[in-house]
């Protein structure tokens, strides 16, 4: 009897053993609801080694927050990104004023060097820089806002971004158009391509859905940012007749000099009224957060970014800051509400014809439209059409 009683206790003890060692991390079992569980399936749900709590994301950008445009606005979509994915500040890197030159290749290495594993470049300069040191780290992912050759360089882990912000312009020039008492409004342009002749053709055709009289002049910076010339450029237009004035440029500048001489004007990148509460009507906006949430979810879950991503009106990518109700004209923003509705069903696509150049030439045949970004995330509309004057 003891020794049945004994061997009964050896199997016993065996058992146990075996129980105690499968649920050993490593071994196929399950570990203990008290340890830290870094590699959770929600987390890593993929098992590549990424989570949200060890992701590192890199920034290149042209400026700094304290510009009032666009890199305070994609800053704005880095600061909501994280709060909604869960990241800290020691996951985030950002190289800030960073000019269009050899200094872009040197933060990128910089930031691959410091272990990112996602790196997004937000200027439109940066895209020769970022296809150099992609084919060399075809490990980490490059994000390039604006551009155009991902589709074309062969690398996987290349990638073009933009917003439909013609959207947003084209109800912004609602605004505009309803506020005009000369008929003549002015717009200050950063340089002579797609992206700004994109934005202000689409925000002409918007002023001109409310007032078919309405024309506009434009004059370039040439350059992104530079508050002093922006306010030069804006005081010659308004110099020239014009009494409502936009931009595609970074600063305030043309707001505070549209102020200044009672004139009115529309905004980019940020909401522009506290600059110039007298003249600011309305903003048109983008929010990046939609864009780097998504790439940035793909990296930790070990799916392909888009090669080219574009979203709009009706995915929430664009959208214009409040209307300055206290200036704006009367039935202002019931005007914008309802072509707003039109762009979400369709019924609406900006650049629909008949649109003619300043030749007369036709660049959109009647019943026909322009699919602005339908095949590369960058804009690509660049004639000027009738309507609209080049002033150097």
């Amino acid at each position: 009897m003891k020794k049945l009683l004994a061997l009964l206790i050896c199997i016993l003890m065996i058992f146990s053993l075996v129980a105690c060692s499968s649920n050993k991390p490593g071994n196929g079992g399950t570990e203990p609801t008290n340890a830290p569980a870094t590699n959770a399936p929600s987390d890593d749900p993929d098992g590549n080694g990424l989570t949200f709590s060890n992701v590192k994301v890199g920034f290149v950008h042209i400026g700094d927050p304290s510009d009032m445009g666009y890199t305070f606005n994609h800053d704005l979509g880095t600061q909501k990104m994280m709060a909604d994915l869960g990241l800290s500040e020691s996951q985030v890197i950002n190289k800030f004023n960073v000019a269009e030159g050899s200094e872009c290749e040197t933060a990128l290495r910089e930031l691959v060097e410091a272990g990112c594993n996602i790196i997004f470049a937000t200027s439109f300069g940066f895209e020769p820089y970022c296809l150099t040191v992609a084919a060399e780290y075809p490990d980490v992912e490059f994000c390039h806002a604006t551009g155009y050759q991902a589709a074309g360089s062969g690398l996987p882990n290349m990638h073009n971004y933009f917003v439909s912000i013609f959207e947003a312009r084209y109800l912004a020039g609602i605004a505009a158009g309803l506020k005009t008492q000369t008929n003549k409004l002015g717009y200050v342009a950063a340089f002579a391509f797609a992206e700004p002749i994109s934005g202000f053709t689409a925000f002409y055709l918007g002023a001109k859905s409310v007032n078919p009289d309405v024309t506009m002049d434009v004059m370039y910076v040439n350059s992104w940012n530079d508050p002093t010339v922006e306010a030069q450029v804006a005081q010659a237009l308004i110099d020239g007749g014009c009494d409502v004035i936009s931009q595609h440029s970074d600063s305030t500048a043309p707001a505070t000099t549209a102020e200044a001489n009672g004139v009115w004007q529309v905004g980019y990148n940020a909401d522009m009224i506290s600059a110039a509460p007298k003249a600011s009507l309305i903003s048109a906006r983008a929010d990046w957060s939609i864009y780097l949430k998504y790439a940035v979810s793909a990296v930790v879950k070990d799916e392909p970014i888009d090669t080219d991503w574009c979203k709009g009106y009706a995915d929430g990518a664009v959208y214009l800051s409040p209307l300055n109700t206290a200036i704006a004209a009367e039935g202002t923003q019931s005007a914008i509400d309802a072509a707003a509705a039109k762009i979400v069903s369709g019924e609406i696509h900006v650049f629909d014809g008949p649109l003619y150049d300043k030749d007369g030439n036709v660049v959109v045949a009647e019943g026909e439209f322009f699919a602005e970004s339908a095949e590369q995330s960058a804009p690509s509309w660049s004639a000027i059409i009738q309507g609209i004057n080049e002033l150097g």
